[in-house]
């Protein structure tokens, strides 16, 4: 009979696991901040890496800002529609207009936008990377003489980040449109109390938190995926536990902001 496990080996397994998952996280910080650093170096910035990052940065974003804007316009216009509705319903009409503008561009809109271009963009540049080791590309390119760090990997990470931040701008701009047009219609007589509800709600606290909130989002989804592509193995094309790792790694951190931010916001 096959009695149960000695405890030391249990022991040595949650300590296996403990320090994989710590390693999972310190090798996030190590190759963000040397793709950190390489992006704030003006060496990087050859004709070769610059024609690259350029490249990565229009199939970035030029492909999906125009059908994000669509989307969350169309959300934000549901969204204005239930909480313009219900606010007149129960006669609470002055805190409609600050309602949607918390709502839609201090919450929804930097978090969808990092999402979607996490979904669209950087985890299947993160695949990519890891199809690239795979092949033997990023040795091909050290035997000729190019990092392929600065040449493959940095052009996709601050594409993402720019991806991000460009959603997130463009999206919130048009937000903003529609929740006047929803509150006060075809009309510059709201203008005033518009513009001073607006800057109440973006007082100095509120903003630096929002921005860094959309920094640090962008950062996440740009390089946790990324990440995953370059410590991962792919076996026969597959993803292996390492790249799920990731993903849940990158959702953790997502989540991890967004709590932090509502607490800097609202407390």
């Amino acid at each position: 009979m096959i009695g149960p496990a000695p405890a030391p080996s249990f022991v040595a397994d949650t300590a296996r696991a403990a320090l994989a998952w710590l390693g999972g996280w310190w090798r996030t910080l190590h190759l963000g901040a040397l793709v950190l650093v390489m992006a704030l170096s003006p060496s990087s910035y050859q004709r070769d890496n610059r024609h690259a990052l350029a490249r990565h940065i229009v199939l970035d974003t030029a492909p999906v800002l125009l059908w994000f804007t669509l989307l969350s316009s169309l959300v934000s216009l549901v969204v204005i529609r239930i909480v313009v509705t219900t606010a007149l319903t129960y006669g609470l009409s002055q805190y409609a207009l600050e309602m949607l503008v918390r709502v839609l561009v201090l919450e929804l809109i930097p978090l969808t936008a990092a999402l979607f271009v996490a979904l669209r963009c950087t985890i299947p540049n993160g695949a990519e990377i890891a199809r690239m080791r795979f092949r033997g590309e990023f040795d091909a390119l050290r035997m000729s003489g190019i990092d392929p760090i600065s040449r493959e990997l940095m052009p996709r990470v601050v594409a993402g980040i720019v991806a991000v931040l460009m959603l997130a701008a463009v999206s919130c701009a048009v937000a903003l449109m529609l929740s006047y047009l929803g509150v006060y219609g075809f009309t510059r007589g709201g203008l005033a109390g518009y513009g001073r509800v607006v800057g109440q709600i973006f007082n100095p606290a509120v903003a630096l938190v929002f921005g860094l909130k959309t920094l640090f989002l962008s950062l996440a989804v740009a390089l946790i995926p990324m990440t995953a592509g370059v410590y991962g193995v792919l076996v026969k094309g597959m993803r292996t536990r390492a790249d799920l790792q990731g993903l849940v790694r990158l959702f953790v951190v997502v989540l991890l902001i967004e709590a932090v931010s509502l607490m800097g916001n609202y407390y």
